[in-house]
């Protein structure tokens, strides 16, 4: 029998190597946005991840942005290497293993549908979505903000729109904000894999690759899903014009020693 499971990845420094709210600011001229982040992560005001849908809708600097400006912000974010790719070989699965494949993101919706529009369809991207006043453009209201506890309600909400057991949920993320979802999938036996060094990531995720390619996540997948042994992963990514040309695997230990009194 076939066994479906659902992929989430996040979108920034997961599938990019920008911060949308960074290259948006550079777009506008707006000095100081890690500042203003930094800012609203001290005051806890917002969930981890949702402060640029803050800042766009009540600070003065970005009340100024339109959706036109978030459409060109994701033509300018770098994109990871052979998305197009990854999404295509999830599609098609490997053997009895297939998977749904989503975007999950607190990054503004028109910025990932504009980054990723060669690649993935809009429908399977769920990021921050606002409403714009009809004569100004303007954003006026957030309608749904993918952050911190909002994430897990939309990876849960996928999982049960999909008839898909908790336990064949697959999360991939790279920062603070993704600690939450990691947590509750791995609570309830899913699979997460960090794409950063950040240590709280990295402590919490099953796996951790880094890499400035993304098919580098199928690594996992295929070993510890769909159980492959590593000449089968080398030989599935060659049959897709594909080469590992490294592959290291290394245990790391976080150790901090201080002097005894």
């Amino acid at each position: 029998m076939t066994k479906t499971y659902l992929l989430a990845s996040d979108f920034d420094k997961t599938l990019s190597f920008n911060d949308s709210g960074l290259v948006l600011s550079e777009l506008l001229g707006i000095p100081g946005y890690a500042e203003k982040v930094a800012g609203l992560a001290r005051l806890n005001l917002v969930q981890q991840g949702g402060e640029l849908a803050y800042l766009l809708r009540h600070d003065p600097e970005f009340r100024r942005v339109r959706a036109e400006h978030l459409v060109e912000v994701g033509r300018r974010v770098r994109v990871k290497r052979n998305v197009g790719a990854m999404a295509r070989l999830l599609e098609g699965g490997f053997e009895d293993h297939r998977f749904e494949f989503y975007v999950v993101s607190a990054a503004p919706e028109e910025v990932i549908r504009s980054a990723l529009e060669a690649w993935v369809s809009p429908d399977r991207i769920i990021g921050t979505r606002f409403r714009y006043d009809p004569r100004s453009g303007e954003i006026d209201a957030i309608l749904r903000v993918p952050a911190g506890f909002g994430k897990v309600a939309v990876v849960d909400d996928l999982q049960r729109r999909l008839g898909i057991p908790p336990d064949r949920v697959v999360y991939i993320g790279d920062g603070d904000s993704d600690l939450h979802v990691m947590l509750h999938v791995n609570r309830r036996d899913g699979f997460t894999i960090a794409v950063s060094e950040s240590r709280p990531v990295t402590r919490i995720a099953k796996r951790t690759v880094l890499s400035d390619d993304a098919l580098s996540v199928l690594v996992p997948v295929l070993e510890e899903i769909v159980g492959f042994d590593a000449i089968h992963i080398r030989a599935v990514f060659e049959a897709n014009g594909h080469l590992i040309q490294e592959w290291e695997k290394v245990h790391t230990d976080w150790v901090t020693i201080s002097e005894t009194v």
